[in-house]
Order: C-alpha cells, then structure tokens, then sequence
C-alpha cells in the first residue's frame, strides 16, 4: 500500500469514532499534515507527521504504519507514534489545567429565585428599547 486517505487512516488509527467526524476535522483545519493544511483526500505515507488539535491540546504524532481497517485499539496505536515533544507539551497541559479554577467555583448566586426573576421580568416590562416597535 502506497498511500491511504487522511480521514480514512484517521478513522482506522482510532482519532476520530467516525469517518465522517475525521472528514469534518480536517475539514476545518484541525490536522495538518507535515505542517501544511490538508483536504480529507489527501494520500499520507509512512514517516509523514500530523497534527491534530483535539480539545485542549495538540497531537504530533509521526505515521508509522498504514490502514483502511479500523481494528482493536492496540492495532491502532501500532500506526502512529507520538513526538516526545507532544508527550511532555499534553502532561504539562494536563497538570496546568488540574489547577485552573472551577468553573462551577465561580457561579456566586447560582440559580435565580422566584423573586429575582419577578424582578427580572418587571425590569423588561417597564425598560423602553430604540429596536422595540411601540406597544399599542
């Protein structure tokens, strides 16, 4: 095999649950392959280097093997390495995030009660807007 799909080899190395969602990735710009941007169809080859945005973090890894199959994910992980770089770049974003603050931390009030939405809406009713037609 001389060459597979991006999306395919995407799907098969186990990045992406489906093609179509491998497809749509790489559709908005999220792999780039050897540093350039890439089309779903373009051919990759074993030794090529890929970078995948996923969530928080940045994947470099380097094709090591080639598929059309999506098979068991140790198969899988046979397919591709990843970089050193990558390795300590994702524990290191792993550790920074564990120290972020709570989002749910930052919620003071929490839910509005009946009160503050009584005032809420007697608020919207007597506020007069340029946009707002008249009211007849």
């Amino acid at each position: 095999m001389d060459g597979v799909r991006l999306d395919k080899w995407l799907w098969a190395a186990r990045f992406y649950k489906t093609r179509s969602l491998a497809t749509d990735e790489v559709s908005k710009g999220r792999v780039r392959v050897n540093d350039q941007p890439a089309k779903p169809s373009r051919e990759i080859r074993v030794g090529d280097r890929l970078s995948l945005q996923q969530g928080w973090w940045t994947r470099v890894v380097i094709v090591r093997s080639l598929s059309e199959v999506r098979g068991p994910a140790p198969v899988a992980q046979q397919l591709y390495e990843e970089t050193p770089e990558s390795l300590r770049a994702r524990e290191e974003a792993t550790r920074q995030r564990r120290f972020l603050a709570d989002p749910a931390q930052t919620i003071e009030q929490g839910r509005p009660t009946k009160r503050d939405r009584r005032k809420l809406a007697d608020w919207q009713r007597w506020s007069a807007s340029l946009d707002d037609p008249p009211k007849r």
